[in-house]
């Protein structure tokens, strides 16, 4: 996410989704980027990464239905349309690093699964597998950059920042439609 000048905040709008697992919170620019997304019982998490990003003053949040498309586009994703996330405008701040690891994340298909240590085999650093998993949890836009599709290394579900209830209900719903 781009930093705010003193001058001018940057001007943000939310928007939030009814999903079969809790309200989603959808976070865009005026240009209709995705900047963030939460759920409704991490929203005080959501607005931390905001004030990190852009200071406390930096932003404002505006209510705003259905910003760049994204909440019709994600209310699709929930009702089987999956590959409608992949072409979804997508602006975060972030290292590098983080870029590299998003990047990676949005290239695993749907409905497919991938270790820590894979993933850092695809960005080239494979001894970077903590690292990884710092940039993955990092992710300020689960589901379109999708975190939760990465597993541990003996395939059991590790973190995710919405819990590892979501993260396994996100897995079966790709699956059972993918």
């Amino acid at each position: 996410m781009p930093k705010a000048t003193k001058a001018e905040p940057i001007a943000l709008v939310i928007d939030r989704i009814p999903t079969p697992i809790g309200e989603l919170l959808i976070i865009a620019d005026d240009k209709g980027a995705l900047r963030a997304i939460d759920w409704h019982d991490h929203e005080v998490r959501l607005l931390q990464l905001l004030g990190r990003y852009c200071g406390k003053a930096g932003y404002t949040l505006t209510p705003r239905r259905n910003p760049g498309g994204l909440s019709v586009a994600l209310r699709a994703y929930f009702k089987g349309d999956l590959g409608i996330i992949d072409g979804l405008k997508v602006d975060t701040g972030g290292t590098d690093f983080q870029h590299a690891v998003w990047r990676q994340l949005r290239r695993i298909p749907c409905g497919k699964t991938i270790a820590y240590a894979e993933l850092a085999r695809r960005i080239d650093k494979p001894k970077a597998v903590r690292a990884v998993g710092l940039a993955n949890g990092s992710n300020p836009i689960s589901i379109v950059v999708p975190c939760h599709r990465v597993i541990g290394s003996d395939g059991s579900l590790t973190g995710y920042g919405g819990g590892l209830h979501r993260k396994q209900w996100l897995l079966e719903h790709e699956r059972a439609i993918g």
